[in-house]
């Protein structure tokens, strides 16, 4: 690895609590943090890793679709503030009542809206949705449920939800990951 790649590889390893390699595996740090601080961490990673991977493409870049399927990264982006941070953290977790796209529609961004402004909203949503976080026990059970939506399926506590929320996450930012290096040959880290 270049002096880079070894510099983004410490970071992330201390960003998740790890401080040294033994073996070839992770030995968490001996000062135990608590589980909601690690689950936290863990999601701001990913959260960092979505708009990471898109600083420096271009308004049109974050606009236009790459894939067959027809979504753009800003598009994604909104998908994550409305339809994951807004969802499961303001609506599910706190019960708060607060517009809810319908259908496909966090997908599509207006073009008179600004790529900054989506960018920023993304943040909004995550800085409440943290705030909900570091506020609720991970045991507590949802202030409201959309039994509609999903039928018998359930999560039953914050734990639950943040798991959820960190693989729903990781996934769009996979996503994000191979969009951009088809867009210009950018990756984010890739260890090997």
């Amino acid at each position: 690895m270049n002096g880079t790649a070894t510099g983004q590889a410490l970071s992330w390893r201390a960003h998740v609590g790890i401080t040294r390699l033994h073996g070839g595996g992770a030995v968490p740090d001996p000062a135990t943090r608590k589980e909601s601080e690690v689950l936290l961490s863990s999601l701001n990673g990913q959260r960092d890793h979505v708009l990471g991977i898109l600083d420096g493409l271009s308004d049109e870049d974050l606009r236009r679709p790459v894939l067959p399927t027809g979504w753009s990264c800003l598009g994604l982006v909104q998908h994550l503030a409305l339809d994951i941070e807004r969802f499961w953290f303001r609506a599910v977790v706190a019960g708060e009542r607060v517009d809810l796209p319908s259908g496909a529609d966090a997908w599509q961004v207006p073009a008179d809206v600004p790529a900054s402004a989506v960018l920023e909203g993304y943040r909004q949503e995550i800085a409440r949705a943290n705030a909900i976080i570091t506020a609720t026990p991970l045991d507590a059970a949802p202030a409201w449920w959309p039994e509609d939506l999903f039928g018998g399926w359930r999560l039953d506590d914050l734990q639950q939800i943040i798991l959820h929320v960190i693989a729903e996450t990781a996934c769009h930012a996979g996503h994000l990951d191979a969009v951009r290096e088809l867009i210009d040959g950018r990756t984010w880290m890739i260890l090997t």
